[in-house]
């Protein structure tokens, strides 16, 4: 049985850090995301925090967040500068951009620009 999540979880995260950790100076980890997308139950429940590492990358490939400190499975964040919600009309989804980043949906089956 394969599990898909109600909201893509790139969005979740992005909303996560959005509601939660949205200043500049904030540093958060991604222990601290997996938490709460665990507590939010919308992830495969057999999921471990390694299952989030590519979506923590994605994160700092896209200039949202970089990597400022790393131990063993924990990785370490700041964000570049706030997040603010958007709405994507191509995946009619809420979405949550760094206001420096690129303009294109974040969502991995739609990427449409904004």
């Amino acid at each position: 049985m394969s599990f898909t999540p109600n909201t893509p979880v790139e969005l979740q995260i992005r909303k996560i850090i959005f509601e939660k950790f949205n200043e500049a100076d904030a540093i958060f980890t991604n222990d601290s995301i997996f938490e709460i997308l665990k507590e939010n139950s919308d992830i495969d429940p057999s999921w471990i925090i390694d299952d989030i590492e590519t979506f923590v990358n994605d994160l700092c490939d896209s200039g949202l967040a970089r990597n400022v400190a790393q131990n063993f499975t924990t990785i370490h964040l700041k964000l570049f500068d706030t997040v603010e919600k958007l709405h994507c009309n191509a995946c009619n989804q809420d979405i949550f951009l760094g206001k420096s980043e690129d303009r294109f949906c974040p969502n991995s089956s739609c990427k449409s620009t904004i």
